[in-house]
């Protein structure tokens, strides 16, 4: 057994260490479902549901009316939509044809948009109508050919391709347009080389990135990661779609959930705990993808002991930290097996997991997932040993294939079929890993490496802690130290906490190098659409003040 493969003496029982990858594309994933689970309900959104065979119907319908808008193989298309159908059935429409589709965050503005559009050359763009302030001022400067809205309107009825009750006044919807079209989609040859997204990178690492993920690095992944679900049954599971679609993270499980023929509960404001309860209760979800935010929430929801959310069988908590109280405590509400993961835009997303079946270690990312070798190195390459932190190198079939329009920072970021992730972590005796930091988040305070997630997570001890963030800052004299914003329980807010209580909890609870020398209490930590905190504007926040 190789030093780098010595979580092989702790492989959860059922899982196989290596996969077969069938020659599968994401819409052959659609196909085959319709074909074994024609009946099945794919979406259930707002209290409507669709079937797998009615979003074939609609999908086909897109891919027929794109092609004859010309749009071809190889084509980008953007779309910008919160969790529901409307955001599937445009996404496997786009794929039918062979096109390349970008998904754009709900929460993007102009700019934001606007740059996205430009970068990924879009030729057209399909988001809901209440984007249409923010879209409107600025496609001109793009260079997407055509814009269409969708009112969602149909997907809260029983059949989204009947025709209306009453019409509408103004520019037709999508859906008016898709509704007159014949399901008469071209015959494209797709293979799993061909390119199907343009994922970007989130933004925490500064300009965004467009990841190019082919139908095979995304199908890959997701055969890798699905028998990690030991128990799991096809056709049966019910996988709540809290996170967004838009994030790697939630449209890699939206095309897992799309494979096994399961059901997908769409949460239209994930910010609200009271909605993802009524949809669990409402559908009896059972596989509950999200981050710790999402988790801690419901475990401190006011009543939450009077809701059933025992049907919930397997949590996968990525994109940060998954504190270890907040784990025991939705486990011991829900009955579920709650693990911590990683992954990244790069990887399609999926890399490491802690096992459902097996040896779990709170505080670390698991193990890899089949068919994905992960190292540790230095920064000359060089692998490192047991307990010696170095940066996360990875590869797998799940790989991408570089970044778009970006040669020079694609050869930066794979080298020699390896791809160097810039996260920072150590392998423990046991083969799991544990991630440290973003290299770029590092802190050296005085000659020592401070990792602000560790002491982030330390933090989290303090029972009046709500939330935190911490970087590192230059101080009178020119030393880099360490900082942590916190964000108070609001029912310590008027208990007389004040910052030097917490730097003083600090000194008696952490190392020396490690404890945080200046404390500020703010209202929020600024954290990403799926709770990773953003670093890089705690730093904005602290140039202002220069």
């Amino acid at each position: 057994m190789s030093d780098q493969k010595i979580y092989y003496k702790h492989w959860p029982e059922g899982v196989p260490k290596e996969v077969d990858i069938p020659n599968k594309t994401l819409i052959d994933f659609l196909e085959d479902s319709v074909k074994t689970y024609p009946n099945n309900i794919v979406t259930y959104f707002m209290g409507f549901e669709l079937t797998y065979t009615m979003l074939l119907d609609i999908v086909y319908r897109v891919a027929t009316k794109l092609t004859e808008l010309g749009i071809k193989k190889g084509d980008c298309v953007a779309i910008q939509f919160t969790n529901n159908p409307a955001f599937i059935a445009y996404y496997f429409g786009i794929l039918k044809i062979g096109g390349v589709v970008t998904p754009i965050s709900p929460l993007y503005k102009k700019l934001e948009i606007k740059r996205q559009l430009i970068d990924s050359d879009a030729k057209v763009y399909i988001g809901w109508e209440g984007f249409m302030g923010l879209v409107d001022p600025i496609i001109n400067d793009t260079g997407v050919i055509h814009k269409f809205y969708s009112n969602l309107g149909p997907y809260l009825s029983p059949d989204p391709m009947a025709p209306p009750e009453f019409s509408m006044e103004g520019e037709p919807s999508f859906e008016d347009l898709i509704r007159e079209t014949l399901r008469n989609p071209p015959v494209v040859e797709i293979t799993r080389d061909d390119l199907a997204q343009l994922q970007y990178t989130g933004g925490t690492t500064g300009f965004p990135k467009g990841a190019m993920l082919t139908h095979g690095s995304i199908a890959a992944n997701i055969f890798q990661a699905e028998v990690w679900f030991v128990e799991k049954e096809l056709g049966k599971e019910v996988l709540l779609a809290a996170l967004p679609f838009y994030h790697i993270y939630m449209g890699f499980m939206m095309n897992m959930s799309i494979h096994n023929g399961w059901k997908l509960a769409c949460v239209f404001n994930p910010r609200e705990a009271h909605e993802i309860i009524e949809v669990i209760e409402a559908t009896k979800v059972t596989v509950f993808p999200g981050v710790a935010a999402i988790y801690n929430n419901l475990n401190i929801y006011e009543g939450i002991q009077n809701h059933d959310l025992s049907s919930i069988k397997y949590c996968l908590s990525s994109a940060g930290p998954l504190p270890d109280d907040v784990r025991k405590t939705f486990e011991e509400l829900t009955g579920s097996k709650l693990r911590e993961a990683y992954g990244l835009t790069e990887m399609s997303p999926a890399v490491t997991a802690n096992p459902f079946e097996g040896k779990l270690k709170p505080g670390t990312i698991g193990m890899p997932f089949p068919n994905t070798d992960v190292k540790i190195c230095d920064a000359e390459g060089n692998t490192l040993g047991v307990g010696e932190v170095g940066e996360i190198v990875v590869r797998g079939p799940q790989m991408m294939r570089g970044y778009y329009k970006r040669e020079e920072e694609t050869k930066n970021t794979i080298k020699d079929g390896w791809l160097w992730t810039g996260d920072l972590a150590l392998m423990d005796e046991d083969g799991y890993f544990v991630i440290k930091d973003r290299l770029k988040n590092l802190i050296k305070y005085k000659g020592h490496s401070v990792y602000p997630t560790e002491v982030e997570d330390l933090l989290y001890y303090h029972e009046a802690i709500q939330e935190c963030g911490v970087i590192g800052i230059i101080d009178d004299k020119g030393n880099e130290n360490i900082k942590a914003y916190i964000v108070l329980k609001e029912e310590y807010k008027d208990k007389g906490i004040s910052e030097q209580d917490i730097i003083n909890w600090a000194k008696e609870n952490m190392a020396g190098d490690k404890y945080p020398r200046f404390v500020q209490f703010i209202d929020e930590i600024p954290k990403t659409i799926v709770g990773k905190v953003l670093h890089r504007e705690l730093k904005d926040l602290e140039a202002q003040k220069k």
